[in-house]
């Protein structure tokens, strides 16, 4: 069973396939195995890495409380322990708050980041005023309506189960992740890490606008934008064909121009 060690925690995660490295980080309510209709899709072009935050999946579990400070170390140890130096990172929700941290800790494994329904915790006055009003209006739909559309619910009520299941297999829970994007990195320090930044975007996803992450995209100089039509804040679940093939263009032309050492 593969682990790293990321400060004494035990981290589970796997690997398949072979060729440009791309490591799923999951959001709350996901593990690795949330990851079955990417892996399945992408490892005969590229090397795939999923990966358990502590608290979640078949990670260390043990601790009495959790810190969302500390994913982005977790990320960064299986990074470490597969030695991998040109990898994506794509984060699904508040996932890719700890993509976006463990690219900035380790720019010389990590080429690219991809902020999947998310702004990565930038921290920026305009980008978190903008992100608090989409969340005022999502927090007055129930849970699911969040984060799949009705028809995927009706038309698909057994992958709506199964979706629901996955976050039964997990200690953390979604508390246990808000502080994580406290005193987040600045449009500069991106910039700075010369890590190639990509926003993927639903545009029906109701937890964050496109109007938001567009305007994240505005200010950030070179970074990518993709929003997938008709698709919700759980993409990678209710249109897996759409997301794979997003995440496998950012990867085939994705590259970060790093500064000669």
């Amino acid at each position: 069973m593969p682990l790293a060690d990321s400060d004494g925690t035990s981290i589970y995660y796997e690997r398949h396939g072979s060729g440009p490295a791309i490591l799923l980080v999951h959001g709350s309510g996901g593990h690795h195995a949330a990851w079955w209709q990417q892996v399945a899709a992408l490892r005969e072009e590229f090397t795939v890495v999923t990966v358990d935050l502590r608290g979640f999946g078949k990670s260390d579990s043990s601790m009495p409380e959790f810190d969302g400070q500390d994913f982005p170390g977790d990320v960064v140890a299986v990074l470490d322990q597969e030695d991998l130096t040109d990898a994506m990172l794509v984060g699904q929700s508040i996932g890719s708050v700890a993509a976006l941290r463990a690219g900035l800790l380790r720019p010389e494994r990590v080429s690219s980041v991809v902020l999947g329904h998310s702004l990565g915790g930038i921290s920026h006055p305009e980008l978190k005023e903008l992100a608090a009003a989409d969340r005022a209006e999502a927090v007055k739909l129930p849970v699911i309506d969040r984060l799949l559309t009705k028809p995927f619910q009706r038309e698909r009520a057994d992958l709506t189960f199964l979706f629901q299941q996955m976050g039964t297999f997990n200690v953390a829970r979604m508390q246990d992740l808000r502080n994580l994007d406290t005193n987040g990195p600045s449009l500069e320090e991106i910039q700075a890490s010369g890590v190639r930044v990509a926003f993927l975007a639903g545009e029906k996803d109701a937890v964050l606008s496109v109007k938001t992450v567009t305007r994240a995209h505005e200010l950030l100089p070179g970074s990518h934008l993709e929003i997938v039509p008709g698709a919700p804040h759980s993409m990678y679940w209710e249109a897996p064909e759409q997301y794979n093939a997003a995440v496998a263009h950012l990867r085939r032309t994705l590259t970060a121009p790093k500064e000669a050492a």
